[in-house]
């Protein structure tokens, strides 16, 4: 029997850690102090082994660890030069600094920025749909705030919630975040909207936790674009006000222009123009009125509308990470092994977001990785066998002899 149309000499997980530059990682490592007192186990198997773990989506160490043993072989091909052992990896996890990965992430981000921001499927996208930022944070659950200060409270227990909030700036065109921090779970979202880190021309779409006057009128006169959903407390002056109405006589849109000003103790009061567009929001269960505020005055309704809803791309996001990865079980209990898990996990979205870009065949993201996680080991080519699965079945559907068996004295 042959190997198959798909077969290759090296299995699938070394042909995606073959998108990581081992000596840029150890580089980094040395930098950050990652290889002091290290023998066996540097920062390149760290790394391939936790890639391992959570494309295979393991929720303990004993799980990674064992599970190793009947790949050694393979493993070995990789650059895993010994089977660690739990309380190995467990150290390396506590001990290697976060920071190492950290910067993996953020080189392998500036080096496979325009293959993911590029779209060969040519569909039609509006004009500002690559200068459009998202920011947002997402909190992954930790029950316990010894490590990261919770927010709220039980109903019935009253304890707090423990966790990491985990805040991200994706560029919308691209779908992995550009730029990600890790707060407790009590930290306001605010803090992430930084002017500076905006050029002339960009547009960010933010939701009302982002809201601060001084920022925004930063930001416009930075030449930012920020659009953002209203909150009922906000307190303005209404500079003018619009209505439009459809053919039909109905509203179908509201349209003021408005001033914010903030009283500033020993200094000057700050004064921000801006608009706020209310609209019908036919898309849910029931109509209801929606107000978005910015400060671009010109833009189309439409535009603002569209580029507001967005920012649902960022919660996608999220989802995909979750739904994915195993992030509901950490395979350490310090603040170090958790980040670490965060960025491992970080870098194999990353990495499969590089592979499904490349395939001309459409897959959703979950698809693809539940079939890396099942052939991970495989000798198969990812590239050819994501584009024609079917062709080695098709190939011995050939070989088959369709006709029936003839007819014998006995029937």
């Amino acid at each position: 029997m042959g190997k198959g149309t798909h077969f290759i000499g090296q299995p699938m997980f070394g042909q995606l850690i073959s998108l990581i530059d081992k000596s840029r990682v150890l580089g980094f490592s040395r930098e950050k102090g990652g290889e002091r007192y290290v023998k066996h186990f540097d920062a390149w198997q760290h790394l391939v082994v936790m890639l391992y773990a959570v494309i295979k989506r393991f929720d303990s160490l004993r799980e990674v660890t064992d599970s190793m043993f009947p790949e050694a072989r393979k493993l070995s091909h990789l650059g895993i030069g010994m089977m660690p052992r739990r309380s190995t990896l467990s150290d390396a996890n506590a001990r290697r600094p976060e920071s190492v990965f950290e910067a993996t992430y953020r080189d392998l981000y500036a080096t496979y920025k325009g293959e993911l921001s590029s779209d060969s499927r040519k569909r039609q996208v509006p004009k500002w749909l690559d200068r459009l930022q998202i920011i947002d944070s997402t909190t992954i659950t930790l029950f316990s705030d010894l490590l990261f200060k919770g927010a709220g409270r039980h109903p019935k227990t009253g304890r707090k919630k423990g966790g990491i909030k985990v805040h991200a700036n994706i560029h919308a065109n691209e779908g992995v975040p550009s730029d990600i921090r890790f707060t407790s779970a009590a930290t306001n979202d605010s803090f992430m909207l930084v002017p500076s880190n905006y050029a002339q021309g960009d547009i960010l779409a933010i939701d009302r936790a982002y809201i601060d006057y001084a920022k925004f009128e930063e930001l416009t006169k930075r030449g930012v674009t920020y659009v953002t959903k209203m909150k009922k407390s906000l307190v303005y002056t209404v500079e003018s006000d619009r209505m439009y109405m459809s053919p039909a006589g109905l509203v179908e849109y509201r349209e003021q222009h408005v001033t914010f000003t903030k009283h500033v103790k020993d200094g000057d009061d700050i004064v921000h123009h801006a608009r706020i567009v209310t609209y019908v929001d036919i898309k849910k269960t029931r109509a209801r009125l929606v107000s978005l505020l910015t400060n671009d005055m010109e833009m189309d309704v439409e535009d603002i509308v569209a580029i507001y809803r967005k920012r649902w791309e960022i919660e996608l996001l999220f989802k995909q990470l979750k739904q994915n990865f195993p992030l509901r079980y950490f395979y350490g209990e310090s603040a170090n092994a958790i980040k670490i898990q965060i960025w491992v996990t970080l870098i194999a979205n990353l990495l499969l977001m590089v592979i499904q870009k490349r395939i001309k065949r459409t897959w959703s993201f979950s698809g693809l990785a539940t079939m890396f996680r099942i052939m991970l080991m495989y000798y198969v080519n990812c590239y050819t066998f994501f584009e024609e699965p079917e062709k080695d079945w098709l190939a011995i559907l050939k070989t088959t002899d369709p006709s029936p068996p003839e007819p014998t004295l006995f029937d």
